[in-house]
């Protein structure tokens, strides 16, 4: 028995894990106390990393399908037939009839984080694409038009501040996302302790508005007219104040045009907030000595996602709470270079999807058009795939329709440890190992956590004799798209030459390290297992922007010509039930529900509905309601709560594990419905092309099978 350290994977917090392994098995999992970040915070989702380690579904070696089955190869062969299947794929008919598609798992590995890159660019493809469009895309672009770098994204000083804004996020539930904040309760209880506060805008009382100062119930998809509103309060009662920032912003004025129309009185009948109450909350949030406004999903995956999240940094700005303690603030993660204060910004639509004309987005399209390119005859028609960490097949809207045009390709290959819904229609599986064996370090979390850290851990548990690294498979994969073959030599595709004692992963980040802000070594990391604190968040505009200017451009021009589609929709009639989803902290998306401990007890997949809208539906908690949209219906079961704002049903993502083919025990047990059944592929956000997945509406009614 021994103890090893290491990071979560499993969500943004990047917690310290202590782990108890036995025989190469991990057999207890504790939050590491010693930890400067975490401090020993432990969820439900670490405390089960064992159990996923050792998932009996997991697979172990990768499959090829033959006649119409899959059947367990060896390496060599599964790399073969992927070299010959992909290869005569582009030969015959170019590289963009291979489509590659990213899931949300791979920013949460090393290995993914070091070799994606180098994957999409071997393969070439304009037909790349990604979760963030089903996810945070609007937050990098309006990131990229503000300060000229799509990773250049704010996140609350929450250790400092004394007034937090929330909107559209659940930090209870979700951990944080887009900001690395480990026990988020108790920093928020922390904040209320010390005298502060923080208002949660939701159309639902979640976990974190339950404990919130203050709940506002908003109509879901229309935070947008609320921050528009409190932009326009802001110059109306002479509160705005850049404080340090005013010599390194532009546009000012151009802000104060755009939100002459929206005025408190004129969105609050749309949005569900009464006037004097929007007035209310601006003025606390100018008055508050130090504050941040922050917003996530909700405000993202949403119709007006980008003008949205444009508009939380805008208030920062006004408020004079961007770049400063307390306020929302730039990390500096050890892996990064310091900044020279300009660069050439940012622009979208470099070049348009085949069949749509939807515009590219920080070099990928939009994940709902994936459809229409495998369906569409012609040049060009997407006829091969490459899956890595992802399962599109339910987390994709209108999900019914890819899941058929997945079943028609000619060729797809899946970088996945599990046979599950997206997998299933692979012609070859290659697993990665479990997270005992792999090395972490979070190159992604890092660049938003609410103290600046670096936590680099080897991998606890050495490879079987039939694994493979997560690094060697991207890599092999790399060198087949690249026309090298699968025998290609690895250090070079990595770039690197000579021999070294660490491994290539290791070396590939030391060079990063020694090259960032601080000058560290993956010795100095090895050396300090419960991570290196390098202090609180800094100030630093001008020095991380990256626009042409050298300032924050304020009033982009693709938000200003995005403005009059606001406008048209808060003159729009509304009517009838919309839907949202919700988190869970048991789950994250798809990938954890094979875990028993995370999935027993009381039913985390229910159709929550407000007391009145149930009562005037003829629905009963624990019944089942059928939920009806454009693209599809469901049927799911009621859970009746005063949590949920009249007018608004929710159903969690991720679920719907009731498909033919897989092989997951326990999530097929517990299935849930997808609620990507009911989501709609024509509903985007134009400005990042991400899909609309809050505020859809739908129609329910009594299920007939009751």
């Amino acid at each position: 028995m021994r103890t090893a350290f290491t990071t979560c994977p499993l969500c943004e917090a990047t917690c310290g894990l202590e782990l108890t392994i036995e025989d190469d098995r991990i057999t207890a999992v504790r939050g590491d106390r010693q930890d400067g970040f975490s401090g020993g915070f432990l969820c439900p989702k670490g405390a089960s990393l064992g159990a996923l380690d050792a998932d009996p579904d997991r697979l172990s070696g990768p499959l090829a399908r033959r006649g119409g089955s899959f059947e367990p190869v060896s390496w060599g062969e599964a790399f073969a037939l992927v070299d010959e299947r992909l290869s005569a794929i582009i030969g015959e008919h170019g590289r963009d009839a291979v489509a590659m598609y990213l899931g949300n798992p791979t920013v949460h590995s090393l290995a993914g984080g070091l070799y994606a890159g180098g994957l999409r660019k071997a393969l070439g493809s304009r037909n790349f694409f990604t979760a963030a469009t089903v996810d945070q895309m609007p937050k990098h672009v309006s990131s990229g038009l503000l300060f000229g770098g799509i990773y250049s994204i704010p996140v609350p000083d929450i250790d400092r501040t004394d007034f937090l804004l929330l909107l559209g996020a659940d930090p209870f539930s979700s951990n944080g996302s887009l900001w690395t904040v480990p026990d988020a309760p108790g920093r928020l209880k922390a904040l209320r302790r010390r005298g502060g506060a923080f208002v949660v805008v939701d159309p639902r009382r979640s976990r974190t508005a339950a404990a919130a100062d203050r709940h506002l119930p908003i109509v879901p998809g229309t935070d947008v007219f609320l921050l528009l509103a409190m932009v326009n309060e802001l110059f109306a009662a002479s509160l705005v104040d850049l404080k340090a920032l005013a010599p390194h912003v532009t546009g000012v004025e151009g802000v104060r045009e755009l939100s002459l129309p929206f005025t408190p009185e004129a969105v609050a009948s749309r949005c569900g907030i009464g006037a004097e109450e929007i007035r209310a909350l601006t003025h606390r949030l100018a008055s508050a000595s130090r504050a941040a406004v922050y917003g996530r999903i909700g405000t993202t995956a949403v119709e007006f996602g980008t003008v949205a999240s444009w508009l939380v940094d805008v208030l920062n700005v006004l408020t004079g709470n961007l770049d400063r303690p307390g306020g929302a603030m730039f990390p500096m993660p050890a892996h990064m270079k310091r900044g020279t204060g300009t660069g050439k910004g940012f622009t979208t639509g470099r070049w348009r999807s085949r069949v749509r004309g939807l515009p590219e987005v920080a070099g990928e399209l939009p994940v709902v058009t994936l459809a229409d390119e495998i369906e569409t005859p012609g040049a060009g028609q997407v006829r091969a795939l490459v899956t890595v960490a992802g399962n599109p097949a339910l987390s994709v809207p209108n999900s019914a329709r890819l899941d058929a045009a997945l079943s028609t390709l000619d060729f797809m290959v899946s970088v996945d440890p599990y046979l599950n819904e997206t997998t299933r229609h692979a012609d070859v599986i290659l697993p990665p190992p479990p997270p005992s064996r792999r090395a972490h370090y979070d190159l992604a979390f890092l660049s938003f956590t609410v103290r600046n850290v670096a936590k680099y851990s080897p991998a606890p548990v050495p490879l079987g004799p039939d694994e493979r690294d997560e690094g060697e498979i991207l890599l092999r994969l790399t060198g087949i798209l690249a026309g090298l073959g699968a025998d290609a030599d690895l250090d070079a595709l990595a770039g690197l030459s000579g021999g070294s004692p660490h491994t290539r992963e290791e070396r590939l980040l030391d060079a990063r390290l020694r090259a960032g802000a601080y000058g560290l070594s993956v010795d100095d990391l090895v050396a300090r297992p419960h991570g290196v604190d390098l202090g609180p968040l800094t100030s630093r505009v001008p020095e991380v922007l990256r626009t042409p200017s050298g300032r924050i451009e304020l009033c982009p021009e693709p938000i200003v010509a995005d403005v009059p589609r606001v406008s048209a929709a808060l003159r729009a009639p509304v009517d009838g039930l919309v839907l949202v989803g919700r988190r869970h902290l048991r789950s994250n998306n798809s990938w954890l529900h094979n875990v028993p401990a995370l999935v027993k007890g009381k039913q985390l997949c229910t159709l929550v509905v407000n007391p009145d809208d149930a009562a005037r539906l003829g629905l009963e908690d624990g019944g089942l309601a059928r939920v009806t949209s454009r693209v599809g219906e469901v049927e799911a079961t009621v859970e009746v709560s005063a949590d949920l704002a009249a007018g608004v049903v929710s159903l969690p993502h991720g679920w719907g594990h009731d498909r033919p083919g897989t092989r997951l025990a326990t999530a097929r047990a517990h299935p849930g419905v997808n609620v990507n059944l009911l989501t709609d592929d024509l509903a985007v956000d134009p400005l990042s092309g991400t899909a609309v997945l809050n505020g859809v509406h739908v129609r329910v009614t009594p299920s007939a099978a009751q």
